[in-house]
């Protein structure tokens, strides 16, 4: 591609409404210092000096998008309680639109709470229901998703599923045909539970631990033929149009028209591979929704996903740093 194409492309992506339908929670760290061990049992007593709260699983995702030039609409819900407030002031913050977001209040806004000293992580507290919506909210969530998707141009449409039950089969299938009828390509971000439920989607992105459990075939990491066998009886299976496997250091695999391709990982000094999934199905659906070939969308996030690899914690996506790693790359 030449410079000025790459370019365009990432012009391009200023003007795409993604719509992210996933599981949204607080990210919340406190950090401070240990100096003693508590007298009551044998375990540090930390001294907070401060705290913060960030927007994570789904939400993540949507930080993405917008970090990329593109509009995006997370779809979820939340539990009618304070966290619930505290989600919504983030969105504010970071100006995100909460059009897309519904309160249950028969269930909990989810919050991981990691507790950190001198730089090591000592704790995580989960706040959080993973049983799936009950059917008349999971019916009015559909609902509520075709209206926007009725009333907006979407360009894309990522599932962004944690297992915590906003993402029912029911809430797959209504909207995989409503997109399908449209024309809207659809990408999934899967995790166990619903892995076999993504049927006529276009881009399927499980990791390599995902797709072995998913596919039921034993294979070891670097064997590229056998992920293409269990790339292939999902494809069968689940009607997918492409397969993106992330493979961590072995970089990333897709597989489409029953063949495929390998892009191996760029040497970087990795820091934290936390949020890497969730940059790499970010440039995914920007790359799909501009209508790349897909060894180019797969090479693409590869560098996305490279990239934020090198920053601590779970940071989105630098776009003029990706163009520019994109057009030495490719141009």
């Amino acid at each position: 591609m030449k410079t000025t194409d790459i370019k365009k492309v990432f012009d391009s992506f200023n003007k795409f409404n993604i719509l992210i339908i996933g599981d949204v929670m607080i990210d919340s760290y406190m950090w401070g210092k240990v100096n003693r061990i508590s007298p009551e049992a044998p375990v540090p007593i930390i001294m907070s000096t401060h705290q913060e709260n960030r927007l994570g699983g789904a939400a993540n995702v949507a930080l993405n998008i917008q970090a990329l030039g593109a509009k995006p609409i997370l779809c979820s819900v939340v539990g009618k309680d304070s966290k619930a407030k505290t989600f919504y002031s983030l969105l504010k913050k970071q100006e995100l639109t909460s059009e897309g977001i519904m309160e249950d209040e028969d269930r909990k806004t989810t919050v991981k709470t990691r507790i950190i000293s001198n730089n090591q992580h000592l704790l995580r507290v989960d706040e959080e229901v993973d049983y799936e919506l009950n059917k008349e909210i999971e019916k009015k969530f559909i609902v509520h998703i075709v209206k926007i998707l009725s009333t907006t141009k979407v360009n894309a449409i990522i599932f962004e599923d944690y297992d915590k039950g906003c993402i029912t089969p029911m809430v797959i299938k209504k909207v995989v045909e409503f997109a399908n009828k449209n024309n809207i390509p659809t990408l999934v971000d899967p995790k166990r539970r619903n892995f076999l439920e993504y049927k006529n989607v276009t881009l399927f992105k499980p990791n390599f631990k995902e797709l072995v459990e998913g596919s039921k075939i034993d294979i070891k990491k670097g064997d590229f033929d056998g992920i293409f066998k269990a790339s292939k009886k999902l494809h069968k299976e689940l009607s997918i149009k492409y397969m993106l496997v992330t493979l961590s250091e072995l970089g990333v695999f897709i597989s489409y028209n029953n063949s495929f391709k390998t892009i191996p990982a760029e040497v970087r000094d990795i820091a934290d591979v936390s949020g890497a999934g969730d940059t790499i199905i970010s440039i995914a659906s920007l790359c799909l929704a501009a209508d790349l070939n897909p060894e180019l969308i797969a090479s693409i996030s590869n560098l996305a996903g490279g990239l934020v690899c090198e920053k601590v914690g779970v940071v989105p996506i630098d776009k003029k740093q990706l163009l520019d790693e994109t057009i030495q790359k490719f141009s």
